[in-house]
């Protein structure tokens, strides 16, 4: 489409917007009116839009015929995309003008969905029956439903009766439109009105999805020449190994949120150019950095973002501090654009890269004190020069006019031939060949028109049928130009930093560089440490982008107190002693903190500082309290500190009485990491769904009675589904939801834990000991959004899993179903372990836990401070549960500690293969060295039965794994570190 008017693609995308009523499920067959006759035609009076062909004189911005096409068209693909497709039967009806038409429908397939309405989970395929569960909506006034929406959704808009800003209407109605304020709704259909379908024979996704797609595609109508829409992938990186350059645990959060806020600045000149709904992974509606930029930069009212949580300030609470977007997103593009639009992306994360960079140089000048241009222009040269070509940013575009549409009025009788010749050097094939979703059973039924004896046919597809396939090929794309990896290559002639060794360390002087930072004295980063321990401890000399990670954690929160307009905003950072010492101090708090007339003069003697705390013990405590516990991790770290070993012993003795009356203190913390299974097969169509476990289940009963009639419709149904957008929105929604809300709460609420980054499927906590284990089988089955039979249920949290849902707080949220898994990599370490070290333990925990594991798994690894490790790896649920109750009962006080090392003593001469004399054995020896035989009732008993005979898919189990086991139940049983 070719146009002048910088209007015209946001006119376009407003009426894509509200072409469908919200509230079209509960009016459809039962408003007189028609759908698309109530709140749609008021949002576009009220806006001053003039439908095309409307014939009513009506003053305002007339549609023209070439933009209704536009988002005709859109809708008609944005269906085909996210809906499967059924048999229709051809009727003949009149039309307004006396002319008859000939239409397709199906009467099984007329869904009444206020007296039926089922959802339908789009990732597990679960049917939640609402009249079920609820009683139904059948009573419910659809004219009242009409005016709540209305009254809603014109608020939205932003006109003053003769202008119309049809920008700012399109970001509120697409930000603000699935949330219904209470004063619209009073209380009727609550978070149901997110999740009302968009078509109610084929309810697994909602209206706003479909909006969302239909204003994506339209927006990429408009704003081509030849009004052509292409798929435009990115990933920005490396990743990994960025993350990981880590020393401290603000260093493992500074890496992953840094690219987070990196990947936002990639994405903001589609978001932009096009607006945030043409990015169809991740979803953005909601994150705290989108919704910062629709206030400030996009002018929508700051009054509507006051009850967001990020609105209000506090500490680093905040979500604004979340790590929430992954590194590569997937959006709908103006074809002529899409490699402009690349560039673009790439050149606006390198440029707030290389701000950033100056910054920091600026930051650290200042600090130490140096007011010199040389120096200066020395320091920013090193810079800039280290951060050139970073993020390495890799893209790839396919244009849906490889699709080609033979009847253009109806976008049908597809000729793929295009889409295959340019899909074969990627998929190894010919170009006469078909491959990926080309070559599935379920393209090759929609191909064609199949004709039923009783003239019912299928559906004939449009381009939009064709969204797997095209996103197939942008993937493959996208990977090959990820394997190129051009790189410009650049000398580092100097003393490298010394947390990377890979570039210089950023200096004043250059002549500095060609001695060991550890000969000198007077550099940057030797007054750095005098001043900022935190930038730098004492002979860290750091390259540019390790420097950059440092100070972000500064920069950051100085940036978000401007913008919520809290001054106080700070980034608490808790140390890995202070995680240890948390199960002893939640302990030592509920007596009240008690201290006397000694801890009085130590505090007074070597003033410790005060330390950040997690934040399940902050909650509901007196400030006294409070303010006491927060010195004990401090007054342990001036311990460390004193080289007098008997006046640090000394020292640490009034700490152990004070906490638990000279029992030994905790030094041993755990690190969790998360990672949901096979995200890439979820990403690419994975999963066991059919195209029929996504119908009402009225039309699949339907469905079923017709495709008895044609072989190959019967096996399309069964197919495993393709990709769709829609299911993109609900990975990333869901995604979203966990990684912003609910990680959270369970590692900090549930959990006295400490969460470092959540971004999408990955997380990465840091727990006392104690509660490890829970924690890490909390978060995975949190993931799926279902409950565990084992714990969940006894009221202890606000958190609810049922059916793939989470329910926090009064809000409902999709999480990833019960198809969905995670695993997780676990290292138990001694607070002065080297990160780093413990960091490559963890990570290696982690493919344990996918590998040797089988996925859906856990994979412990615990580091002792005398030498040596122990791991174990193991499913969830029994395995979990077997290895807290033989923790239980090796914590009992009447179980001698002999209990575990004489069993593996003996078990190392023990034949392999015997079930019944390990078992008896182990009985034996765990009897005897308890004050009270628990008379077969152990534990091992089970375990003992599952090594001789394990489960279907399950790898045997040897003594080595079953000593592990031992060993592991026999450290956490340890009284700091079992909760006792």
């Amino acid at each position: 489409m070719t146009t002048n008017d910088p209007d015209t693609l946001w006119r376009v995308k407003f009426a894509a917007r509200t072409h469908d009523p919200a509230e079209k499920a509960l009016v459809l067959l039962r408003d007189p009116a028609g759908h698309e006759g109530g709140t749609v035609r008021a949002l576009q009076r009220l806006a001053g839009l003039v439908p095309y062909q409307s014939g009513d004189g009506e003053a305002g911005t007339p549609l023209s015929g070439a933009e209704y096409t536009l988002v005709q068209r859109a809708d008609w693909w944005a269906a085909a995309a996210d809906r499967p497709q059924w048999p229709m039967e051809e009727i003949t009806v009149a039309g307004r003008d006396g002319a008859t038409r000939t239409l397709a429908v199906a009467s099984w397939a007329q869904v009444r969905w206020a007296e039926k309405p089922v959802l339908i989970h789009p990732l597990s395929g679960f049917v939640f029956d609402l009249k079920k569960e609820s009683g139904g909506l059948g009573e419910t006034d659809f004219a009242d439903i009409k005016d709540r929406s209305h009254r809603h959704q014109r608020t939205l808009i932003d006109t003053d009766g003769s202008t119309t800003n049809w920008r700012r209407s399109v970001l509120a109605l697409w930000r603000f439109g699935p949330e219904l304020r209470e004063e619209d709704d009073q209380g009727r259909l609550g978070e149901l009105w997110k999740l009302l379908p968009a078509d109610t024979r084929v309810p697994d996704h909602s209206i706003w999805d479909h909006l969302d797609l239909v204003s994506a595609f339209a927006g990429a109508f408009a704003g081509d020449p030849n009004g052509e829409a292409a798929l435009l992938s990115v990933a920005i990186g490396p990743v990994q190994g960025f993350i990981e350059a880590a020393r401290t645990t603000s260093d493992l959060w500074a890496g992953s949120h840094l690219l987070s806020r990196l990947m936002w600045e990639a994405i903001k000149p589609v978001a932009e150019a096009l607006g945030p709904d043409a990015v169809v992974f991740p979803r953005l509606r909601g994150v705290p950095q989108v919704d910062l930029w629709l206030r400030d930069a996009c002018g929508l009212p700051a009054a509507w973002f006051e009850d967001a949580t990020w609105a209000k300030g506090g500490t680093d609470a905040n979500p604004l501090f979340a790590a929430t977007l992954p590194n590569r997103f997937v959006a709908i593009v103006p074809a002529g654009r899409a490699e402009a639009l690349a560039r673009a992306v790439t050149e606006a994360a390198r440029a707030w890269l290389r701000e950033l960079g100056e910054k920091v140089v600026d930051e650290l000048l200042r600090e130490a004190g140096i007011d010199s241009d040389a120096a200066r222009a020395t320091c920013m040269a090193q810079m800039q020069g280290q951060l050139a070509g970073f993020p390495e940013v890799h893209w790839a575009v396919v244009p849906f006019s490889l699709v080609k549409p033979r009847d253009a009025a109806r976008q049908t009788d597809l000729d793929v031939e295009a889409l295959k010749a340019a899909a074969a050097p990627f998929f190894g094939v010919t170009a006469a060949e078909s491959s990926g979703f080309l070559d599935t059973p379920a393209w090759k039924v929609l191909q064609g028109e199949v004709k039923l004896a009783d003239g019912t046919r299928f559906f004939a597809p449009n381009p939009g049928v064709l969204y797997p396939a095209v996103q197939e090929l942008a993937e493959r794309a996208l990977a090959a130009a990820k394997a190129a990896r051009p790189f410009d290559q650049r000398g580092e002639e100097g003393w490298r930093c010394s947390l990377t060794g890979e570039t210089e360390w950023l200096t004043t002087d250059r002549a500095q560089l060609k001695t060991s930072y550890r000969q000198q004295t007077d550099t940057l980063w030797a007054k750095i440490g005098a001043k900022r321990p935190a930038w730098a401890r004492k002979g860290e000399h750091l390259g540019a982008l390790p420097a950059i990670k440092r100070l972000w954690p500064s920069i950051f929160a100085r940036e978000v107190g401007r913008d919520v307009h809290d001054s106080a905003m700070q980034r608490f950072v808790i140390s890995t002693h202070t995680m240890a010492l948390a199960g002893q101090l939640d302990t030592w708090m509920e007596r009240g903190a008690v201290v006397d007339a000694r801890w009085q003069e130590t505090v007074a003697r070597y003033k410790p500082d005060a330390a950040a705390l997690p934040r399940r013990l902050v909650k509901q405590r007196a400030a006294d309290v409070l303010a006491r516990a927060r010195l004990v991790p401090g007054l342990l770290e001036r311990a460390a500190e004193l080289e007098d070993e008997a006046e640090s012993e000394n020292l640490r003795e009034t700490v152990r009485d004070l906490l638990g009356d000279g029992e030994r203190l905790e030094t041993y913390y755990g690190l969790c990491l998360m990672d949901g299974d096979r995200m890439g097969e979820w990403m690419s169509g994975g999963g066991e769904l059919t195209y029929s476990d996504s119908f009402h289940p009225q039309v699949r009963t339907g469905f079923d009675r017709i495709s008895g009639k044609a072989p190959a419709l019967a096996a399309y149904a069964n197919q495993k589904r393709a990709l769709s957008p829609g299911r993109h929105l609900a990975i990333s929604g869901a995604l979203n939801d966990f990684s912003l809300t609910v990680a959270r709460h369970v590692v900090e609420e549930d959990f006295r834990g400490r969460l470092i980054y959540a971004g999408g499927d990955d997380v990465l906590a840091m727990l006392p000991v104690a509660d490890l284990l829970p924690a890490m089988e909390r978060l995975c089955y949190a993931y799926s959004g279902v409950a565990n039979p084992e714990t969940d249920g006894a009221g202890k949290s606000a958190l609810t899993l049922m059916n793939g849902f989470a329910l926090l707080h009064g809000r409902l949220m999709r999480m990833m179903g019960k198809e969905a898994t995670a695993s997780c990599g676990a290292v138990i370490a001694h607070h002065q372990a080297p990160l780093a070290a413990v960091l490559r333990e963890l990570r290696a925990a982690e493919k344990r836990a996918k590998g040797e594991g089988g996925r859906d798994a856990f994979c412990l690894t615990v580091i002792k401070r005398s030498g040596g490790a122990l791991t174990l790896t193991a499913k969830w649920g029994e395995p979990v549960r077997l290895l807290g109750d033989l923790r239980d009962f090796l914590a009992d006080p009447g179980v001698s500690r002999r209990a575990v090392y004489n069993s593996l003593e003996w078990l190392k001469d023990l034949p392999a293969g015997n079930g019944p004399m390990l078992q008896s054995l182990l009985h034996y020896q765990l009897d005897r060295q308890a004050d009270k035989p628990a008379q077969g009732r152990h534990p091992i008993a089970t375990l003992a039965q599952r090594l001789a005979t394990p489960s279907q898919g399950e790898k045997a189990r040897d003594h080595v794994w079953l000593a592990n086991f031992l060993g592991v139940a026999e450290f956490l049983a340890r009284e700091t570190r079992s909760g006792a």
